[in-house]
């Protein structure tokens, strides 16, 4: 991650991460684009998102991929003590990561999955 520019880990094959890629665009944000699943960001960044974030790690996973059935993430409990637990599974399955999330320059980020949360951006 770049420091003082706007990243947003992005899938391309999402919607929401292409509509996400429109609106920085239209807004004329200069940004770079992590393909996230392709670039999986490692255990000490995605503790950095989260604190820019003000997020757990189960508030940024896609509980209902597949992987996420397969390593019964339903049944892991949800407490500071579970934190690097989750935290692991992220950086080996970055598929199960929301996407987009978007860092902005100024040091926030926002999990950019709805026209609300693009709005925060602006």
């Amino acid at each position: 991650m770049t420091s003082g520019q706007t990243e947003i880990w992005h899938n391309p094959r999402c919607t929401k991460s292409r509509n996400a890629t429109a609106f920085l665009d239209e807004a004329g944000v200069e940004y770079s684009v992590r393909r996230y699943l392709d670039e999986p960001p490692t255990v000490d960044e995605l503790r950095a998102v989260l604190r820019r974030l003000g997020a757990e790690p189960w508030d940024i996973t896609r509980t209902g991929e597949q992987i996420a059935k397969d390593l019964g993430l339903s049944g892991w409990g949800r407490t500071p003590a579970d934190r690097d637990r989750w935290i692991a599974a992220l950086a080996e399955h970055p598929k199960l990561i929301q996407r987009p999330i978007v860092l902005t320059a100024d040091g926030g980020a926002v999990v950019a999955r709805d026209d609300a949360a693009l709005r925060e951006l602006g």
